[in-house]
């Protein structure tokens, strides 16, 4: 199998994708390139440590799907990764060598993979997805406020295509966990008079980018198809990013500004993301960011008990701010 066109295809298309959106994106005061600012020290995870291990604690939690968190969680021993509690781990989280063309001097990475991605031992043939969270908020001990600037990035492996789980789909996805006031639902009394009122409080909410993939034996085309989707515009609608016609390191980024907007950018291979990398700018569900909790990677896959999900391989994640508040240890980034 083959994903179609080539790399110097998927750059322009990266190029142009901005401006075909133009309708779909509110209107940006400044996007911001992820990776500007400083690092906020002891939140990243380069994979080089020899002894990284991660503990499962399996059966994982499922509370999307009927409410059993199944705890204690798991958690790497480095404190800086911990089961999703709304979906629980993958079935793999295993440190591996660096693909060939990862960061120079690199040496350890994180393959995350999964066949149960549903309930613990009990198939279902549907898609579900599989979280790993990374350990920011909590290590903070507070979340980044956005007049802070924060954004992410992180280097993700796509395998060859013949390697990919043969399923049309979202494969992979990596996103933020963010925070806004609006109107939530929240359970008042007890007993038969509980009764459910709406009134503005915390709302949590994902946005972020997946790594979709149309089967050419499910499409009839003559090629496989990847691209990346964006979750999402204002009105909670997920929408076509661009092409991915070369598989290998890519580069994923995404960052928040004090308007509230979500910045989204992707390039492939390992080089810091650039203006040039740009996506698009939005306002996910209609709403205004005013706090990032932290990041985390989705894996995906049929949960058929058969097929495995595709092999994606993550290094290097880092968190920065442009304008840290109060006392946060950070470094200095190769962006100015």
């Amino acid at each position: 199998m083959r994903i179609s066109l080539n790399r110097l295809v998927a750059s322009a298309a990266i190029l142009v994708f901005g401006g075909m959106f133009a309708g779909e994106e509110a209107a940006a005061q400044r996007a911001v390139v992820p990776g500007t600012g400083s690092e906020i020290a002891g939140i990243a995870d380069d994979f080089e440590d020899p002894d990284w291990a991660y503990t499962k604690r399996d059966p994982k939690s499922t509370e999307d799907i009927d409410e059993n968190q199944r705890g204690p969680m798991g958690r790497s021993n480095n404190g800086r990764w911990y089961e999703g509690i709304k979906r629980g781990h993958p079935d793999i989280v295993q440190r591996v060598l660096t693909p060939t063309g990862g960061i120079p001097g690199s040496q350890g990475s994180l393959l995350l993979r999964s066949k149960f991605t549903g309930l613990p031992g009990r198939p279902s043939g549907k898609m579900h997805q599989d979280d790993f969270v990374a350990n920011v908020q909590y290590r903070l001990k507070r979340t980044l406020k956005v007049s802070e600037v924060p954004s992410v990035t992180t280097r993700v492996f796509l395998p060859p295509v013949d390697e990919w789980e043969d399923r049309s789909g979202p494969h992979f996805g990596f996103r933020l966990a963010l925070e806004t006031t609006a109107m939530v639902d929240k359970e008042v009394g007890v007993g038969f008079f509980k009764r459910t009122k709406r009134e503005m409080g915390n709302e949590v909410y994902w946005p972020g980018m997946f790594i979709e993939f149309e089967n050419k034996l499910q499409t009839r085309k003559e090629d496989d198809f990847a691209y990346l989707r964006i979750r999402s515009n204002r009105r909670g609608g997920d929408f076509r990013g661009p092409q991915i016609t070369t598989t290998g390191w890519w580069t994923m980024g995404m960052s928040v500004t004090p308007d509230g907007m979500v910045h989204y950018y992707a390039s492939p291979g390992v080089d810091e993301l650039t203006p040039d990398d740009y996506i698009t700018s939005q306002l996910p569900y209609d709403y205004r960011c005013e706090r990032f909790r932290t990041f985390f990677y989705n894996v995906c896959s049929a949960d058929d008990g058969r097929r495995w999900s595709t092999s994606f391989i993550v290094d290097d994640p880092k968190v920065y701010v442009l304008r840290p508040i109060g006392k946060i240890a950070t470094r200095e980034s190769s962006h100015r």
